[in-house]
Parts: structure tokens; C-alpha cells; sequence
């Protein structure tokens, strides 16, 4: 047997080895969900302010299992599942934190950033942790749960807990989207009232 033919082999059984142990990639999903605000500013509209009179909305912090794009099933205290072919574009957070960004600006007409824009300049700061964004299995129902955290400048800091659910018939990625995207619009909808008020 030459070398050449020996290195061939050699590289093939290596070849076989590591195809059963390591997985290059899987098929990709049908879709990608994404989160559309409800209540963004129009075409054409401009909002003006210094940075110190914007509001600034940060990226919420979240726990493990939502720092993915897989939808979580609640389905027990002690359990989670995922939704089968249900991934999001982006991680929930800041999907989440575009809804509330463009429900603010629509709503209140004030200049609304994130901290990439404006540096360590800040007025009304917007932050706060999503504790749910899935599907709980007891309720037949997605919940969006946001503890908002809002401080102004010579005010003390105000913390809220705002949460939505939609009932949900059918588990799919479809259906599960849809009515996160309504959850994370109500949501979205108190918090930038209690915020500007």
C-alpha cells in the first residue's frame, strides 16, 4: 500500500469519526419570528431634543432561558420545553426593547435612544428585566412579563411590573408568534404610558 493511499484512508476513518460526534449545523427553521410594534411613528416624522431631554431605552436584562431565540413552554414550576420550529431573528431582549422604543416615540413625540446614541448623556432612562416571554402550558396562554425601572434625573427611581397574556388554541410557531407580538404591544403600550406620565 503506498503513502499516499494510507493518508488517503487514514483521512477518511478520521473523516467518519468526527461526522458521528459533532453536528455542523442543522436544517433551518421555516420561518424567523420577529416583534412589530403596533403603534410606531410614521413615515416623515422627526422628533428634536437635546440629549439630556431624550428618553433612553436600554436592552432588558433576562434569565437563561430567554437569552436564545427559542420560545420557552412553561410546563411545569420545574420545567421547560421549547416550541417546536418557533426561533426568533434576534434575542427576545432586544426585540422586545425595539417595541418599546418605537411605542415611545409614537406615543409620547419625545426623542427616544439607546445608549449606543447618546453616550454617558441621559434624562428619563428606560430599563428593566423581561421576566416571561413564552408559552405557559397551565394557562393555554403566552405571557410577556416586564419589571420596568424608570429614573429621572432628582426623582427617585420608580419600578412597575407590567405583564399581558393571549390565550393561545393551537401550540406552533405561528400561532405562538403572533400572540407574543400582541402580548409585547400591550405591554409595550402601559409602559410608555406610565413612563411619560
Amino acid at each position: 500500500m503506498t503513502a499516499t493511499v494510507r493518508s488517503l484512508l487514514s483521512a477518511g476513518a478520521a473523516s467518519a469519526l468526527l461526522a458521528g460526534c459533532v453536528s455542523f449545523g442543522s436544517e433551518a427553521p421555516p420561518q424567523l419570528l420577529t416583534l412589530t410594534s403596533s403603534a410606531m411613528p410614521g413615515p416623515g416624522s422627526m422628533a428634536s431634543a437635546s440629549v439630556t431631554d431624550a428618553i433612553v431605552v436600554d436592552i432588558p436584562t433576562v434569565e437563561r432561558t430567554l437569552d436564545q431565540v427559542r420560545v420557552p413552554v412553561q410546563v411545569s414550576d420545574s420545567a421547560i420545553a421549547y416550541v417546536k420550529d418557533a426561533v426568533w431573528a434576534d434575542k427576545p431582549a432586544r426585540l422586545f426593547r425595539t417595541v418599546l422604543a418605537e411605542t415611545l416615540a409614537a406615543k409620547s413625540g419625545r426623542l427616544v435612544l439607546d445608549q449606543v446614541e447618546t453616550g454617558a448623556e441621559r434624562s428619563t432612562m428606560l430599563s428593566g428585566q423581561l421576566q416571561r416571554f413564552g408559552y405557559d402550558e397551565d394557562r393555554r396562554a403566552v405571557i410577556v412579563r416586564f419589571d420596568a425601572v424608570v429614573r429621572k434625573p432628582g426623582s427617585p427611581l420608580r419600578k412597575q411590573r407590567f405583564e399581558a397574556s393571549v390565550p393561545v388554541t393551537t401550540v406552533d410557531a405561528v400561532t405562538v408568534g403572533a400572540a407574543l407580538n400582541q402580548a409585547a404591544n400591550t405591554v409595550a403600550a402601559e409602559v410608555a404610558a406610565w413612563t411619560t406620565g
